[in-house]
C-alpha cells in the first residue's frame, strides 16, 4: 500500500546501493523486510511507553535526523502512517473502530512529532 499511495518513496529504499526497479522488488527484499521490522519495533516501544512517551523522545528525535540524512522528507511519514492504518484496520476487521483508529492516529502522530523534533535540531541538506 505504501508505493501506491506515494510511488516516489520507492527510491528512498536503497540497499548495498541497489536500486530497485518496481514496488514488488523493494518489497520482497530482505533488507526492506527487516526494516518494516524495525518500524513496528518502534511502534512497539511507543504503545509500551503509551503512559511516558517522553522517555523515547531522544532515540525519535535521532531516528528523525537519521531519516532526515536519508532524504525522508517530513511529508513521508503521513503516508506511512495511512499505510499502518489501512494494514490494522484489514487486520483487526470489525474490530477496528473509530475509536481504535483515533487512539492509533495519536500515538502514530506522536511518535512522528518526535521524530520530526529531530528535523528541528539538524537543517536541510545537511
Amino acid at each position: 500500500r505504501l508505493f501506491d499511495l506515494d510511488p516516489d518513496l520507492l527510491p528512498l529504499f536503497q540497499y548495498n546501493c541497489k536500486q530497485f526497479t518496481s514496488p514488488q522488488e523493494c518489497l520482497s527484499a530482505p533488507e526492506f523486510l527487516d526494516h518494516i521490522r524495525k518500524v513496528m519495533l518502534v511502534i512497539d516501544a511507543a504503545v509500551s511507553h503509551l503512559e511516558n512517551l517522553s522517555c523515547l523522545e531522544e532515540y525519535l528525535c535521532n531516528l528523525g535526523k537519521k531519516h532526515q540524512a536519508v532524504g525522508v522528507k517530513t511529508e513521508s511519514f503521513s503516508t506511512v502512517g495511512e499505510s499502518l492504518l489501512y494494514m490494522l484496520e484489514k487486520c483487526l476487521g470489525t474490530a477496528f473502530s473509530p475509536e481504535v483508529q483515533e487512539a492509533w492516529s495519536k500515538l502514530y502522530s506522536a511518535v512522528v512529532n518526535a521524530m520530526q523534533r529531530g528535523w528541528d535540531t539538524l537543517p536541510e541538506g545537511d
